[in-house]
């Protein structure tokens, strides 16, 4: 009964671990129907700090994305794509009191025959923010935010998370349109 508990605890940090919660917003004024190119905006780009490597990773995955969803990469775009990214240390401290007995109230005598588990474990969340601009306003239209762990360990782990990350925060864009809700 006791390793039942444990795993089936395991197994719910775990997989609570691997989501991706997706937040977004958007500007309701906007119709999304008129955009049908893109490029990628370079200063916002520039500006996170996170490696060359990791930016390319996420940039493919993202104009895989929108290629996917019939967009076409432009010179001279009808939006443009930005991203941001952060990352902060987190811990889960997780205990499970398991006790032996039979009747009402609390018994002293019973706290050696108390069983306590305690798991400890430590892991990076990360927030990625991918924001589309309107090239003639110059103003953000939609903001698609995902935030989930990062366990990796090796390159392709990284490689299959990213991916994770931009399909989870892309399944979102374009907003439905208030006529198509309706």
């Amino acid at each position: 009964m006791k390793k039942y508990v444990l795993l089936l605890m395991s197994a719910i940090v775990l997989f609570s671990c691997n989501s991706v919660k997706v937040l977004s917003d958007y500007d309701a004024n906007v119709d999304f129907e008129t955009y049908k190119t893109f490029a990628f905006y370079k200063p916002e780009i520039d500006k996170a700090k996170i490696s060359d490597l990791d930016k390319k990773r996420i940039l493919r995955a993202i104009e895989g994305a929108l290629l996917e969803k019939g967009f076409t990469k432009s010179e001279t775009p009808d939006m443009l794509v930005g991203i941001f990214a952060k990352s902060r240390e987190k811990v889960n401290v997780n205990q499970n009191n398991i006790g032996f007995g039979w009747g009402w109230g609390w018994n002293p005598w019973m706290m050696n025959g108390m069983n306590t588990n305690l798991q400890i474990s430590q892991y990076s969340e990360g927030t990625l923010f991918i924001d589309f601009i309107d090239t003639a306003k110059k103003e953000l239209i939609w903001q698609g935010v995902g935030t989930g762990a990062l366990n990796i360990q090796n390159r392709e782990k990284k490689e299959i998370r990213i991916k994770e990350f931009v399909k989870e925060i892309m399944t979102q864009f374009p907003p439905e349109s208030e006529t198509k809700s309706k």
